[in-house]
């Protein structure tokens, strides 16, 4: 009240005898003071130049559809703007001084005044601010009110209810083909929830055309899956049904290769040609992403008056007041501040080391995973391929032992990852809680790097292992590779681990995906419930609209922490793995079309409106997703590399198939199946006393998946040449590969500009009219001041010689 407010209690209606409600009221003046603390920039004029016509502008009879309604929601006029001054209002665009600062300016003004305002001074100690006091129960919450029920329309027309406006062209399922009405997004809940729905937006329309372009590219494998030469070896009963596979198991029977034929002809939709040029597709795709995001993050920083945004002193948090007994002088302010006896280094080194603890409990969980891969593979192997159950006969031939080993370890690891993600948060917020950052933003940023070294171990750790490390050191048939000297490291399938990488991936996503959005609708949509029904209110009575909003959900202390890390997360699924499952765009989209509508519902029906903050950008998220996008081209080239089967399918069609290596006379991948599986010889398996375990009569050799010499060779079962072709072309692959998309990116970041032409004139004109209407006008009174002080030294002068 000291510093202007006007402050109304009143009491509850909803039963709560004890609990008062205290409206804080602002007035013009209060206002027009804090705009000018607060550097907030106001209309000053139209904006006169010539907007550039939309390149889709000729499809407007079709694009107009796709927007908010007009007739609900205007377009809001264009205006520049300048740094409100009090004392020259009548310089500024003030038609009517209750709308000339949106509800979001008022509440951050407000807002403002509450984190500083002081309360109590003990000794040295000054207490001070609304977070302290809702910290120690003074309070039990702070908010700003929506403006009306969210599903209710205003019956004044010059007085919308931007609330239902929200809740009827963004919020609601029936609005999820429509752009996003951003400017009123902003207006309401501020710049800093504005920016995150824009920068969704944004992702999701690019990922349109990576889905477009995906969802090709698995229309083609699936179309050529029965055309493709080596698939229709391994299925041909005259060749796959031929070769006589080696066990892949210490307990493990031999099988013949037909029998992996339905494998085989899935592992064709996402292993073939078209790809390879999705991945190369992707590594271009994402840097454009990230390059027209920013243009157009420049545009709204224009337009949302971010451009020269200072951000204001963050007050210290009150944990950190809290715990901070000592006091140092500030080398900028000059004045005492708190800090603590124990220092920082000390603090983060305790907080890193609990870190690298966790994540090496994740790696324990991906071996653990691992060792169950080795043992269920065994039973799996003996039961799937010698079962006599009828009911099992429909699905026996597509159950393959990989196939069933790979789901049921898929959805393990997806259990583990959701529990270690609970534990984690947890924990991650009491080791930030431990260092003690001295700010919200520090302690933000503190726990954005915790949050999401551990989740991208926890959620990628398994799928590094499938790409990059299952089946790559297994040895040979008779001489075996084992893991802590008892499991033997399991192999992939004759066709490659690339099908399992993709089942993980599947799995993974879409689970994350329909938990989330459970979690995200059910849990405050059910907590509201259960509370509604807990208060009982009498028909007679009305619940005014800041009691509505008490019965609400809070708003999470971390903001938008949660909704950043999810999308995130599924950005990197997007892009590091995107060579092995071509339909992730096409999830990621269908996900991003509910996630939009998802959070909006939320946060307009079912929580407290947040308090509004200022932002330029989407903060510390931007360099993890330009890091994801280094990772994922090595990631992508190592990929078709190592995990797939491509590289040695294009070396034998250029090189083992024809003369000197082969003895076809032109290049062709008939034969590949055969020259891509080395012979060994029953004799030189070592004894097994296992009853199970038998050779079949008149079979002298097997077959297993790799180049090695022969039996009877004088290197026998070593490495031959084909295998080094095989290694050379390889690294060849990702070094030529890696360099063509690193210079692409470059370029690409090059040419395309950070802030668009017309971005930049605008703000040359603004500077500029702001230089002219409020700065220059100052210097025109200088003049007309100087006559009027001489007139007046003049007369004071006369003054006194007349009357000494």
């Amino acid at each position: 009240m000291k510093m202007g407010m006007e402050l109304e209690a009143t009491q509850s209606v909803s039963g709560y005898e004890k609990l008062m409600f205290l409206k804080v009221h602002m007035p013009w003046d209060v206002l027009c003071t804090y705009a000018e603390v607060l550097h907030i920039k106001l209309p000053i004029q139209p904006n006169d130049m010539p907007a550039r016509p939309s390149p889709l502008r000729f499809f407007s009879c079709i694009t107009k559809h796709f927007y908010p309604d007009e007739k609900l929601i205007s377009k809001e006029s264009e205006f520049f703007t300048a740094p409100f001054e009090k004392d020259r209002q009548d310089l500024f665009c003030i038609k009517d001084k209750d709308l000339f600062f949106t509800p979001s300016m008022r509440s951050r003004m407000a807002y403002y005044i509450l984190s500083r305002a002081p309360y109590d001074i003990r000794g040295n100690i000054k207490k001070f601010g609304i977070t302290k006091l809702l910290d120690s129960g003074v309070y039990k919450a702070a908010y700003p009110i929506h403006d009306c029920r969210f599903n209710v329309k205003s019956q004044e027309p010059e007085c919308p209810n931007e609330r239902y406006l929200l809740y009827e062209e963004w919020a609601h399922p029936k609005s999820f083909y429509k752009i996003q009405p951003l400017d009123l997004i902003r207006n309401y809940y501020g710049e800093k929830i504005g920016i995150y729905f824009a920068w969704l937006g944004f992702y999701t329309r690019m990922l349109t055309w990576a889905a477009v372009v995906g969802i090709g590219c698995f229309i083609y494998g699936y179309y050529t899956r029965d055309t493709s030469t080596w698939s229709k070896e391994v299925c041909d009963p005259d060749i796959g049904g031929k070769i006589v596979m080696c066990p892949q198991c210490d307990t493990c029977q031999y099988w013949t290769l037909n029998s992996t034929c339905n494998t085989s002809k899935n592992l064709c939709i996402f292993d073939n040609f078209g790809t390879l040029v999705f991945a190369v597709f992707m590594s271009v795709w994402v840097t454009l992403f990230l390059e027209f995001w920013k243009r157009y993050q420049a545009e709204l920083e224009y337009e949302w008056d971010t451009v020269e945004f200072l951000e204001q002193e963050e007050p210290p948090r009150p944990e950190y007041e809290a715990k901070c007994i000592y006091e140092r002088k500030n080398p900028i302010t000059g004045e005492k501040v708190p800090y603590t006896a124990c220092g920082r280094c000390v603090r983060v080194s305790i907080g890193m080391t609990t870190v690298i603890f966790w994540i090496m409990l994740i790696l324990a969980s991906v071996v653990a995973i691992t060792v169950y891969r080795l043992a269920v593979f065994f039973t799996f192997s003996r039961e799937l391929r010698n079962t006599n159950l009828t009911i099992a006969e429909p699905i026996k031939e597509y159950v393959t032992p990989q196939m069933a080993t790979s789901v049921t370890a898929s959805l393990i690891s997806f259990v583990v990852i959701m529990i270690l993600n609970i534990l984690y948060e947890r924990v991650a917020i009491w080791i930030t809680d431990f260092e003690l950052p001295r700010t919200k933003t520090d302690y933000e940023n503190s726990l954005t790097l915790k949050m999401f070294l551990f989740q991208f171990v926890n959620y990628y750790s398994s799928c590094f292992y499938i790409a990059f490390a299952k089946g790559k050191a297994v040895g040979h048939p008779g001489k075996p590779v084992y893991l802590l000297g008892k499991y033997r490291n399991e192999e992939c399938d004759p066709g490659g681990c690339l099908i399992e990488l993709t089942t993980q991936l599947a799995i993974i996503m879409g689970g994350k995906a329909i938990w989330n959005n459970i979690q995200e609708v059910l849990i405050p949509w059910l907590k509201n419930l259960i509370y509604r029904h807990c208060v009982h209110v009498t028909s007679e009575k009305v619940i005014p609209r800041w009691e509505q909003d008490y019965q609400l959900q809070p708003s999470s202390k971390l903001g938008l922490f949660y909704e950043y890390l999810e999308m995130a997360i599924q950005f990197g699924f997007v892009t590091l793995f995107v060579a092995s499952f071509p339909l992730a765009p096409a999830l990621a989209l269908l996900n991003n079309i509910i996630e939009i509508r998802v959070d909006a519902w939320k946060i307009t029906t079912q929580f407290r409106r947040d308090v509004p903050e200022k932002a330029q950008h989407i903060g510390a998220w931007q360099p993890i997703l330009q890091g994801i996008t280094i990772l994922a081209v090595v990631t992508n080239a190592m990929i078709i590399a190592f995990t797939s089967d491509m590289i040695p399918r294009l070396v034998y069609y250029w090189s083992f198939s024809v003369y000197p290596y082969g003895n076809n006379t032109e290049n062709t991948m008939k034969g590949y199946i055969n020259s891509s599986l080395s012979v060994f010889s029953t004799n030189d398996f070592p004894p097994v006393d296992d009853e199970y375990i038998h050779t079949p009569p008149n079979l002298t050799t097997c077959r297993y998946r790799d180049y090695r010499f022969p039996p009877g060779h004088q290197r026998q079962y070593e490495y031959n040449m084909f295998y080094w072709h095989v290694i050379a072309a390889k690294m060849a692959f990702i070094i030529v590969v890696e360099h063509i998309v690193y210079f692409t990116k470059f370029i690409l970041a090059y040419i395309i500009p950070d802030v668009p032409y017309a971005v930049k004139e605008q703000i040359k004109r603004e500077k500029y009219l702001t230089q002219v209407i409020l700065h220059e006008t100052n210097l025109k009174l200088v003049p007309y001041n100087n006559i009027m002080i001489t007139k007046l030294i003049k007369h004071e002068l006369s003054d006194r010689k007349h009357h000494p």
